[in-house]
């Protein structure tokens, strides 16, 4: 985790911020809940219980700065509410996500799959595409077994 640490900070440097003590706080509680797609409250209430003193303002203009970054992607499963995650080390687009309409539950594809569907975009309509988000909503094996066994 120091060496993810000391890369974000590398990464603020570059773009001439500092990796104070707030945001080290935030960036912290993103590391240690990667796979929980955290809303800002839930990333403010996990740093409130390390550093009581950090503020709600702190913490959200301390993931818009690491969204604007590209640290972090801000995503919305189509529910209202924005959640944070850290962007992988050395991928080129986001992660997709499979969201279950029964129990809520999200997984993660880590692998990019729409490599041939991008070289078609950009040569078909000439259009230079930078990132992408791909979100599958259906059921998942859970709640599939829970179904048939009823």
């Amino acid at each position: 985790m120091k060496s993810r640490i000391d890369r974000i900070k590398k990464q603020l440097h570059a773009a001439s911020y500092k990796l104070t003590p707030q945001r080290e706080a935030t960036v912290l509680v993103l590391l240690e809940h990667e796979a929980d797609h955290l809303s800002a409250e839930d990333v403010f209430l996990l740093v409130k219980e390390k550093s009581p003193e950090i503020g709600l303002a702190t913490v959200y203009r301390t993931l818009e700065l690491l969204t604007d970054l590209k640290i972090v992607d801000k995503i919305n499963f189509g529910d209202g509410v924005s959640r944070f995650d850290l962007r992988k080390e050395g991928a080129d687009h986001f992660h997709h996500h499979l969201i279950c309409i029964e129990c809520g539950k999200v997984e993660e594809i880590q692998e990019d799959l729409l490599g041939d569907v991008e070289k078609i975009v950009e040569n078909r309509w000439e259009f230079t595409i930078k990132d992408h988000w791909l979100t599958f909503h259906g059921i998942c094996k859970t709640c599939k077994l829970d179904e048939s066994e009823n």
